[in-house]
């Protein structure tokens, strides 16, 4: 048996229009918010999605940013350049040098997989938004551009004090700890100068040795 809904109350005429001019009433009587841009800039979080910076010496050329991003906003072109090798008889080595790095943002969605999918930290999110241009084509930040956007890219925050450290500094404490122990002077044992001199000496039978210990000494034969 279903169960029987209480009777509704009759709406009385207008009740609606009264509550949303109370709800006006309320708000011309409170003190404007309203922050005066650009005399007034707004305080944005950290991590506000603003505009791209690139760190140029992480990049590596490999291309990941540019295959992952939805919006083919990302222009990347390069050159392979032969690195001698380091030691005699050593192969020689080609690596990737970077010739042009540009993100058109009149394409950008502001997705983030550019940043999130780079395995060198190169591309960072900055907070910075006033970069309108009266022309379009100028909303393309060649990697020059895109370089100077780094100095407004804030600071990661602190760890927690009790988190584990991250592996690339644990990596690289120990890469520079054993950098300074091969390049420290090796450290001589204690008293090896000592033992050199006592091995170099010939040993004496204990027999002399007793006879010498017996025998007297040269200003004892008179007094005796």
């Amino acid at each position: 048996m279903a169960a029987s809904l209480p009777p509704s109350r009759p709406r009385i005429p207008g009740s609606g229009l009264a509550k949303g001019l109370a709800v006006t009433l309320r708000t011309m009587t409170k003190k404007s918010v309203t922050a005066q841009y650009p005399d007034a800039q707004p305080d944005l979080p950290p991590r506000t999605r603003g505009v791209i910076g690139l760190f140029e010496e992480n990049c590596t050329v490999c291309m990941l940013c540019a295959r992952e991003c939805p919006d083919w906003c990302i222009y990347i072109d390069s050159h392979k350049e032969t690195v001698p090798a380091a030691t005699p008889g050593g192969r020689e080595r080609s690596r990737n040098v970077l010739d042009r790095f540009a993100i058109d943002f009149s394409l950008c969605m502001y997705c983030g997989i550019c940043i999130e999918v780079c395995p060198f930290d190169a591309l960072f999110w900055s907070p910075e938004f006033e970069y309108a241009e009266t022309d379009i084509r100028d909303l393309t930040h060649e990697r020059d551009k895109l370089r100077e956007w780094m100095w407004t890219v804030p600071a990661p925050p602190a760890l927690d004090p009790g988190a584990e450290e991250p592996k690339e500094l644990a990596a690289a404490r120990k890469a520079a700890d054993k950098l300074a122990a091969q390049q420290a002077p090796p450290a001589t044992e204690p008293h090896a100068d000592e033992q050199a001199r006592a091995a170099e000496q010939p040993t004496r039978p204990q027999g002399d040795s007793k006879q010498q210990t017996d025998q007297p000494k040269p200003g004892q034969e008179g007094s005796e």
